[in-house]
């Protein structure tokens, strides 16, 4: 067996209901903090009234969209000589990515381009983050599981990270309860991101008995769920869901994703679409350019007949199956997400430098990714 790693959130706290515990947990680590919360800050309300009761002085930061370079300069500058001790927050992966960056960087020394990927020097953290604690409220992104901060740059087109290690979440609470309810198109967009996020690890080529561990049991299950809360609103699904994104998020920060990603942080930085969608229009089709393409196809014959045995027909078409099936849902194809066909070309090279590209089960040419843009549209 070939070595690996892995590192994971300091304490993750699962279950219905167990958000209630956040208050106590969060004002462990002091008096002042900073909490993050998406776009109705309503939905923020419990958690902010329960630490002013527990004595926490608090600053709040809105987090309305995926995070970009001007929303975390803007944040950065209000938060300036506030000498918070801990950042906490709550909402979907925007708000959790929001949370973990400024975590990260409110003692960072220098500045943001010294830390993001790809654009930036890319560059270790100086400083330890501030303790961060992460409460989802979509089951799709596993940001609460994840070393990274996902931030866009509308200036490059592009999307890219700010990844350490100890950026991983202090405690991860994962309340599949504040799930509930959550908007159907939200639930399909975030649900087929979870789902590749426990397949792509699985035919990843960083793929480790850990990550498989996790994320070959969830597969079934967590599609399983998803179809039913497409029918109609199930807590058990809910929970199932949750477990899926969670398992997601601590395999892809312990081993590989691939093209289904590569790909979506290029098209989430020249489009405004949201990434869960992204990730779900892409991911038949990729997942039937791999099976073709790459040596050891084993895997992805699997995933196949998995997704065949509860879509119904046979695996040989399980992929377009899984498109089907998802655009009948709602799911709208990537032009009507805002990418345009004669943008193919530069997105495929582009994502070829990506960090997740290099978890896929073969290296595709940039043709071959044309082929799915185009599927995908």
């Amino acid at each position: 067996m070939s070595p690996f790693q892995f590192a994971l959130p300091g304490r993750v706290v699962f279950g219905r209901n167990e958000a209630q515990k956040a208050p106590a947990l969060i004002r462990a680590f002091g008096t002042r903090g900073v909490l993050v919360h998406g776009a109705d800050p309503a939905r923020a309300a419990w958690l902010l009234e329960a630490l002013r009761a527990a004595g926490a002085e608090l600053r709040t930061v809105a987090c309305g969209a995926e995070p970009s370079l001007p929303m975390l300069e803007g944040a950065l500058s209000d938060l300036r000589g506030f000498d918070a001790q801990w950042v906490v927050a709550l909402g979907g992966g925007a708000a959790l990515d929001m949370g973990k960056a400024l975590a990260a960087l409110i003692p960072a020394p220098g500045g943001i381009m010294d830390h993001l990927e790809v654009v930036g020097l890319g560059l270790a953290l100086k400083a330890a983050p501030l303790p961060f604690v992460a409460l989802p409220t979509t089951a799709g992104t596993g940001a609460e599981a994840t070393r990274n901060a996902v931030i866009g740059l509308p200036e490059h087109g592009r999307k890219v990270s700010i990844r350490d290690e100890r950026m991983l979440p202090r405690i991860a609470i994962v309340d599949p309860a504040l799930t509930d309810h959550c908007p159907r198109g939200v639930t399909l967009a975030s649900g087929l991101d979870a789902l590749a996020q426990v397949i792509e690890p699985y035919v990843s080529s960083k793929a480790t008995p850990f990550t498989d561990a996790l994320v070959r049991p969830v597969i079934a299950p967590g599609l399983r769920a998803l179809l039913r809360l497409m029918q109609a609103e199930d807590a058990e699904a809910r929970d199932r869901m949750a477990w899926t994104s969670l398992c997601g998020g601590i395999a892809l920060a312990n081993g590989g994703l691939g093209a289904v990603h590569g790909l979506a942080g290029v098209i989430g930085g020249v489009t405004p679409a949201a990434h869960g969608a992204i990730c779900g229009v892409l991911l038949g089709p990729v997942i039937a350019m791999n099976r073709d393409h790459a040596p050891d196809p084993a895997r992805l014959h699997e995933v196949c007949a998995l997704i065949a045995a509860e879509l119904g027909g046979d695996a040989a078409n399980a992929p377009q199956t899984l498109a089907d099936w998802a655009r009948g849902c709602g799911l709208p194809g990537l032009v009507a997400q805002g990418l345009e066909p004669d943008r193919h070309q530069a997105v495929a090279e582009a994502s070829l430098s990506s960090s997740s590209m290099k978890g896929n089960p073969f290296a595709p040419a940039p043709a071959l990714l044309c082929e799915i843009l185009r599927a995908a549209g």
